[in-house]
């Protein structure tokens, strides 16, 4: 039986993708001091596509939670000619970290149906 997904839960698989690219420890002891010379370091981010390919949705519900996540400070999105590139920020890294309990525990059900063909993502293990 497949759950209605609502864009918070989207927020919260976004966030984690992008952490990945930053290839951290999430729950590493003095994450916070290092996080601003890794951000610089490491300038990763992925396509709007690749998102919207995590997230599992479509065009419409990838720009929402885009936004939101833009809104709220926890992204950025740069446009790179035709394409846009979304890189996670320091608050957005924060936030991941302080809240992943939180959103597996709330959306556990969710997150098992949406990863039920291709496993279980590290950040929910």
């Amino acid at each position: 039986m497949t759950h209605y997904k609502d864009y918070k839960v989207y927020q919260c698989f976004a966030l984690n993708r992008l952490v990945a690219e930053l290839g951290i420890d999430l729950y590493q002891d003095g994450l916070e001091q290092k996080l601003d010379s890794i951000l610089a370091e490491r300038n990763a981010g992925v396509s709007k596509e690749s998102i919207k390919h995590e997230i599992r949705s479509n065009h419409f519900m990838t720009n929402k939670v885009l936004d939101s996540l833009q809104e709220e400070g926890l992204i950025i999105v740069e446009k790179e000619e035709n394409r846009y590139r979304v890189k996670i920020t320091k608050e957005g890294v924060l936030h991941i970290r302080r809240y992943n309990e939180f959103y597996k525990k709330l959306y556990e059900q969710e997150i098992k149906d949406h990863y039920r063909f291709v496993g279980l993502p590290y950040w929910f293990r």
